[in-house]
């Protein structure tokens, strides 16, 4: 029977709350996110958590008390959309980057016992630190101890270099550990491109295979593959001839500035028009990740831009988890989530944190 009841805010496909769902002493109530795909997703994969799709502004302690129906809430989970603190874009302190006060203000609330706050790395260092300041500042205003540290996916077996600052508040004496590395030196070997997505068959520009390859050979291809017999959203973009020739020109881990001068593109960053190493775990992968002008994202075996499904696997989603709308849409929905498998080493974390308590 589930101990601890959970809201997850700016939710966005799950992600986060992959790793809550999985353990059967937390239960999910209720979700918010803004964007009506996305929400949509969420539900799809969540079928049992109610959707608050609506601007979080709109949150009343009214429109809680419909929802939850008299039952407590102990945990709050979720990040506020990142783009405003992100080092890759323009960084802004804009309306969004404030949003965390509607974090506190649903704090205010629900008055749970604790909450985990997620967001970019970028948010360290966001208007010379005084960001971070304040927000730590605003939520022991309301009494909670916190303890704050940087993560990095790829050390809990995702196949991806994915930081993550993870701010953890508990009413009373904060007694959560932040897991321990499971992958790295002296630990089992990171995940690398060819563990994660070798299993999936050689596609070109343009091309959809939604078989298999292979069978399982590893951990992380049991956990995805889920004993599932099949397989969505493995096609490969459909690019022009000029960039074909780019993607078929570099070499493993290769970027423009390697190319024959014949075929450098005259603009674009150094991680751009880049293969990503068969052998090493990916960048991090954002909603461009099928797009080599914007990321490094180029197929280091296929020589093409990344199929909706390997995005989801880089991510470390389930083949089973399931995205919605448009091609952009869904890549947004996997570029901007928590990879499954951080969530569930800090619900693991989380867990033991609020029995200690």
């Amino acid at each position: 029977m589930s101990k601890y009841n959970v809201v997850d805010l700016f939710s966005g496909v799950g992600g986060l709350s992959y790793g809550f769902s999985k353990m059967p002493e937390f239960n999910i109530l209720a979700a918010n996110e803004i964007e009506k795909d996305i929400s949509i997703a969420y539900t799809l994969n969540h079928p049992n958590v109610a959707m608050l799709n609506c601007d979080i502004n709109q949150l009343t302690e009214e429109k809680f008390q419909e929802i939850l129906k008299g039952r407590r809430v102990d945990l709050i989970v979720g990040g506020p959309p990142c783009q405003s603190y992100s080092t890759l874009g323009k960084r802004q302190m804009d309306e969004r980057a404030n949003l965390f006060m509607q974090y506190k203000r649903i704090l205010t609330i629900l008055n749970p016992k604790a909450f985990v706050f997620e967001n970019v790395s970028g948010i360290l260092s966001m208007d010379k630190g005084r960001l971070f300041e304040r927000i730590k500042s605003e939520f022991e205003s309301l009494g909670y101890q916190l303890k704050y540290k940087l993560l990095d996916a790829v050390d809990y077996g995702v196949p991806q270099h994915r930081e993550r600052v993870i701010l953890v508040g508990v009413k009373g004496e904060n007694k959560f550990e932040y897991p321990q590395p499971t992958h790295g030196e002296g630990l089992k070997a990171y995940v690398t491109l060819e563990e994660a997505i070798g299993d999936l068959p050689e596609i070109k520009s343009g091309q959809t295979n939604n078989s298999f390859d292979s069978s399982v050979s590893n951990d992380f291809l049991n956990f995805v593959r889920n004993t599932n017999e099949t397989m969505t959203e493995h096609s490969a973009p459909k690019n022009g001839e000029h960039l074909i020739k780019i993607m078929e020109a570099l070499k493993d881990g290769q970027s423009k500035d390697d190319l024959p001068e014949e075929l450098r593109p005259k603009s674009g960053y150094g991680n751009t028009y880049a293969k990503l190493w068969w052998k090493k775990p990916s960048t991090t992968i954002t909603r461009n990740f099928a797009c080599p002008s914007s990321s490094r994202c180029i197929h280091p075996r296929d020589s093409r831009a990344m199929s909706i499904r390997e995005g989801a696997r880089l991510q470390s989603f389930p083949d089973d988890y399931k995205f919605y709308g448009s091609d952009g849409m869904k890549r947004l929905e996997i570029g901007n989530a928590v990879p499954p498998l951080l969530s569930k080493v800090i619900a693991e974390q989380m867990l033991i944190a609020l029995e200690n308590s």
